[in-house]
């Protein structure tokens, strides 16, 4: 048995790309429908992602970004924001462009937990253990009279 067959014994086939929404398309209906088919498709992304990583590596864990990200989705607070990601955290923003103004982040950790952040504050992180508890945290922490803007709408800074 050679190399190649021995690895493709442990190996499930690579799932394919995702087909996605039309992104500017959807900007022509409103500020709601972009910020939906922004959700979508960061939410497709990571799935993707982590089928990929499950195919290539069997048996090792994932970070739970994908729950995170439909956790946040769903809330009616943080769903309403803008979301992006960087190195496996999910950042929240209210303002649907650069520069972004980041209301809440949260990391999915290797132990299982979620540390919830308010990157630019003084503000200690704090830690859950499910992505719903996270987001609810992240969700109470909005500053008081805070009312995000539809995902992807106009600016709530300015």
């Amino acid at each position: 048995m050679s190399l190649d067959d021995s690895t493709r014994a442990t190996h499930r086939p690579i799932p394919p790309k995702p087909d996605f929404a039309d992104l500017v398309a959807a900007h022509g209906g409103g500020p709601a429908g972009a910020g939906e088919v922004r959700w979508q498709r960061l939410i497709r992304v990571w799935q993707w992602t982590r089928e990929r990583h499950e195919s290539l590596t069997p048996g090792r864990p994932y970070p739970g970004i994908v729950p995170l990200l439909e956790a946040c989705h769903a809330d009616p607070r943080l769903g309403r924001l803008h979301p992006f990601t960087s190195h496996f955290t999910v950042c929240l923003s209210s303002r649907p462009h650069y520069p972004y103004v980041v209301r809440a982040a949260i990391t999915p950790l290797p132990d299982g937990r979620f540390r919830v952040h308010r990157p630019g504050t003084s503000t200690a992180p704090s830690y859950r253990t499910t992505a719903e508890e996270a987001v609810a945290l992240a969700a109470a922490q909005l500053a008081d009279g805070l009312t995000p803007p539809a995902a992807g709408g106009a600016d709530l800074d300015g």
